[in-house]
């Protein structure tokens, strides 16, 4: 296994909790919508927390870049936490137009971000990183309940 392997696996766990969350919404099943937006919000959040304190640091103790790619990817974390929020917004006032606009946005700069991650970093890390234990250590934290 590569040290990215489990983040590249998480991508599409991700994308299909997200993808639950957004049918249930949409069909007007705000239970089963903010049940579902909750488990994708927690699991995102693992992830990202997962590259931020785990990969990245080590990608960037190993290379000494820490203005580079590392940098641009805590920068769309944050424009994505901040859809989250506005999204969480939206589904707490019952709000269909508003989640699945930000919804929308979402998905799009996911798709942008984990081309970005897995066609460009994760090869960067894996090459930096090889032998090392750190793609045990995020499987564990991705695995974690």
């Amino acid at each position: 296994m590569s040290t990215t392997q489990p983040l590249f696996q998480h991508h599409k766990h991700c994308d299909e909790i997200f993808a639950d969350a957004e049918e249930a919404c949409g069909k007007g099943d705000w239970s089963a919508g903010e049940k579902a937006f909750a488990g994708f919000a927690s699991q995102l959040e693992t992830h990202f927390l997962s590259e931020e304190e785990v990969l990245f640091p080590a990608f960037e103790s190993a290379t000494g870049m820490t203005s580079g790619p590392t940098e641009v990817m805590r920068g769309e974390h944050r424009q994505m936490r901040d859809l989250l929020a506005q999204m969480k917004a939206s589904l707490d006032n019952r709000d269909d137009d508003g989640f699945s606009g930000y919804a929308e946005t979402l998905l799009i700069m996911m798709q942008q971000h984990n081309m970005k991650e897995e066609n460009i970093l994760y090869p960067m890390c894996d090459n930096a990183l090889g032998g090392t234990e750190i793609g045990a250590s995020i499987a564990a934290r991705l695995a974690a309940p």
